[in-house]
C-alpha cells in the first residue's frame, strides 16, 4: 500500500495531501472486493461429492461413510452423507440424489436399495454432469452408473458354497438348504450372492439374474430378511416351518446370519446347522470364531468408499473417469473366505487374519 501513497505525495507536493485518507478508503475497498472474489471463486471451484447409502445403522456401510469422510478430507472434498430410514427406503435415495444434483455437486457415491428403479434418478444426475459410481451394488443394467467399485459378489456367494458343500462331502447330495435373501426386489447384489451360493454347492440355476426359479429338491426355500437380525430370525422361522430339518443356511449378510442362528437355537438346532453369509465384518468373524457362523465372505467397504472420493476428485478435476478391472464389468475391490474350519480346494483365511482386515 506505501508505494501508491508516495507515488501520490510525489506528484503533489511533500506535505499532506487532502485527498489521501480517501484515496487510502478506496485502495482498502478494492482489496477486500477482490479477497471477497478471491474467496467466492475458490468456494466456487471447491470439490463437493455425495454418499447415498442403504441405512446409517448397519455396519458395513457406517465403515463405508467412515472410508469416505476420510479420503473426503485428505483430499480435500466436501462430503454430503444421505441414507435410508431401513434397507430399502428407495424414496429417500431419490431425495438425495435431487439434493445433491441442487447442491451442485461433482458427484455421487451411492449404495442402491432398488437397483432398476433408481436408474431414470442417476440418469438425471449424469445428464447434469455428475459422475455417478455404484458401490458395493450394481445397478441394473450395470452400465447406468459411470462405474461401479465393489465386491465381485457372485464370487463371494461361490466361495460360501464351495465351502459349505465341502463340509458336508457326501452329504451335500442330500442337503436341506434354507435361502435367507434380501428383498423381494432383488436387488443386483441380492441376486448375485444368492446365485453365487448354489453354484458353489453344485446347484444348478435357473435364470442367473433372479433367484428362486431353481428346481433342485434340496432347496427347501427362499425368504427375505432386509439385511437385518430381526428379519433373519423370522424368515428362519419360516422355512423351518416349511422342513425343520433345514441343515445348511445361506444368508444374505451377518445381520441376518444372527437371526437365523437365534431362530434355530430357540429349538435346539444351532450345533447342527450349517450357517454362512458375506461381509466380513468385526461382529461376523467374532461369530465365525464362536461358532454361529460357519465360514463368511469378508468384503472391504471403506476401500470401495475411498476409491470412490478419489474418483470423483479426479472428474473434477481432468474430467477422467475410472477404469474397471480387466475382465470385469466393475472396479473389484476384492473378498476373502474367513473361516477356522478350512476345507481342500478353497482358499481362506482364519478369524485372526480376519479380525485383523474386519469392519465394524
Amino acid at each position: 500500500m506505501e508505494p501508491a501513497f508516495r507515488l501520490w505525495r510525489s506528484r503533489f507536493g511533500g506535505g499532506c495531501f487532502k485527498g489521501e485518507k480517501s484515496v487510502k478508503k478506496l485502495l482498502i475497498g478494492t482489496a477486500l472486493s477482490l479477497a471477497v472474489m478471491s474467496s467466492a471463486a475458490l468456494a466456487q471451484d471447491a470439490v463437493s461429492a455425495c454418499l447415498i447409502t442403504k441405512t446409517d445403522t448397519n455396519p458395513f456401510f457406517v465403515k463405508m461413510k467412515e472410508g469416505a469422510e476420510a479420503k473426503a478430507q485428505e483430499l480435500g472434498v466436501t462430503l454430503k452423507a444421505f441414507a435410508g430410514k431401513i434397507d430399502g427406503d428407495h424414496e429417500t435415495q431419490v431425495a438425495a440424489i435431487e439434493t445433491c444434483i441442487a447442491d451442485g455437486a461433482k458427484g455421487i457415491l451411492i449404495a442402491a436399495s432398488d437397483t432398476s428403479a433408481i436408474v431414470q434418478s442417476v440418469q438425471k444426475a449424469r445428464d447434469a454432469g455428475l459422475l455417478v459410481i455404484a458401490l458395493d451394488t450394481p445397478l441394473n443394467p450395470v452400465d447406468a452408473a459411470d462405474a461401479t467399485f465393489a465386491t465381485d459378489n457372485f464370487l463371494a456367494g461361490e466361495l460360501i458354497g464351495k465351502w459349505a458343500a465341502g463340509k458336508l462331502g457326501a452329504e451335500a447330495a442330500n442337503a436341506k438348504i434354507a435361502m435367507l435373501d434380501l428383498a423381494v426386489s432383488q436387488p443386483s447384489v441380492d441376486v448375485l450372492r444368492d446365485q453365487g451360493f448354489l453354484s458353489g454347492f453344485g446347484i444348478d440355476l435357473g435364470d442367473p439374474n433372479k433367484w428362486g426359479d431353481e428346481s433342485d429338491p434340496r432347496i427347501v426355500g427362499h425368504d427375505v430378511t432386509a439385511g437385518n437380525e430381526e428379519g433373519g430370525r423370522k424368515a428362519m422361522e419360516n422355512l423351518l416351518a416349511k422342513d425343520p430339518m433345514i441343515n445348511v443356511v445361506y444368508t444374505i449378510n451377518e445381520p441376518s446370519a444372527a437371526g437365523a442362528y437365534e431362530a434355530l437355537k430357540s429349538i435346539g438346532r444351532e450345533k447342527d446347522v450349517t450357517i454362512v453369509s458375506v461381509d466380513g465384518g468385526c461382529p461376523g468373524v467374532a461369530n465365525v470364531k464362536d461358532g454361529v457362523i460357519g465360514a463368511t465372505s469378508q468384503q472391504y467397504p471403506l476401500q470401495m468408499a475411498a476409491l470412490g472420493v478419489e474418483a470423483i476428485k479426479a472428474w473434477a478435476d481432468s474430467g477422467t473417469k475410472p477404469m474397471p478391472t480387466e475382465g470385469k464389468d466393475f472396479y473389484d475391490t476384492g473378498v476373502k473366505l474367513v473361516t477356522d474350519q478350512p476345507v481342500d480346494g478353497v482358499d481362506s483365511i482364519d478369524t485372526t487374519e480376519g479380525a485383523n482386515l474386519c469392519w465394524g
